[in-house]
């Protein structure tokens, strides 16, 4: 997508949805910041802290398995498919609670793709549990600004069987997250939709239990995995800022 009105051009902080705002923001962008609350960027924050590169994977089929071989890596299968042989699932409980390995390939159709997707710019992956953090990396980098600005992406969901974006209220306020601690951090200025997303996540004053009982929440919680809830809402628990190299997400601090 190359339309300039779409590009959100006169803006320090940008914000946008799916893969399709990827597109559209990201050339041109410092960095491009994916927020995939329920699960994925969760998971990611959850793996990296524990030492593991994780690698994103828009698939869940034989490529993912053909990714692992390459790598020489472990592959996450889907949350009802972990195993004690293959512990490793899109679920931050079970990564938080396997064994961690050195290179885990991560399928996801969301936040991963969305990930493996921008080629134009550094990726890093946001939540609610280091997006304090994150922003302060941000501006210590010397972006956020007209010259290199901040696109801030919610991954959204799809509709059960029907290849649509549903926009998950969790990652529009994990967005919002990330644009309220890159302004408190002097970034600057905020596009319409970074505006937008600040003032929801500003106004609620029970983040916890709006994701709880939000329809991702639920969907999750109906699926016997309430735990990943539960570890999406460590507000600011992390100070690990995911940034993708080479293919793989590792701790900012620990790339170069």
């Amino acid at each position: 997508m190359n339309v300039d009105w779409a590009a959100q051009g006169s803006w320090g902080v940008r914000m946008d949805w799916g893969p399709a705002g990827a597109e559209a923001l990201a050339p041109g962008s410092a960095v491009v910041v994916v927020v995939d609350v329920l699960s994925f960027t969760t998971s990611v924050s959850v793996a990296v802290a524990r030492g593991t590169q994780v690698l994103p994977c828009p698939w869940h089929d034989e490529r993912a398995q053909r990714m692992a071989e390459r790598h020489d890596a472990e592959r996450a299968v889907a949350r009802s498919k972990a195993s004690a042989r293959q512990p490793w699932s899109l679920s931050p409980a079970a990564l938080r609670h396997a064994p961690a390995p050195a290179r885990l390939v991560l399928p996801s159709p969301n936040g991963s793709a969305i990930s493996s997707a921008v080629t134009t710019a550094p990726v890093a992956a946001a939540c609610l549990r280091n997006a304090s953090a994150l922003a302060q990396w941000i501006r210590a980098q010397g972006w956020g600004t007209l010259d290199q600005p901040v696109s801030v992406i919610a991954a959204g969901e799809s509709w059960p069987e029907q290849p649509i974006l549903r926009p998950g209220i969790e990652d529009w306020l994990g967005a919002g997250a990330v644009v309220s601690a890159l302004a408190r951090h002097g970034a600057g200025p905020l596009s319409p939709e970074a505006t937008a997303a600040q003032a929801a996540h500003d106004a609620v004053t029970d983040l916890p239990d709006l994701i709880r009982n939000c329809a991702s929440g639920r969907e999750l919680a109906t699926m016997g995995f309430a735990e990943d809830v539960e570890i999406a809402v460590e507000i600011d628990s992390s100070t690990v800022v995911p940034v993708l190299r080479e293919g793989a997400f590792a701790d900012a601090a620990n790339t170069r």
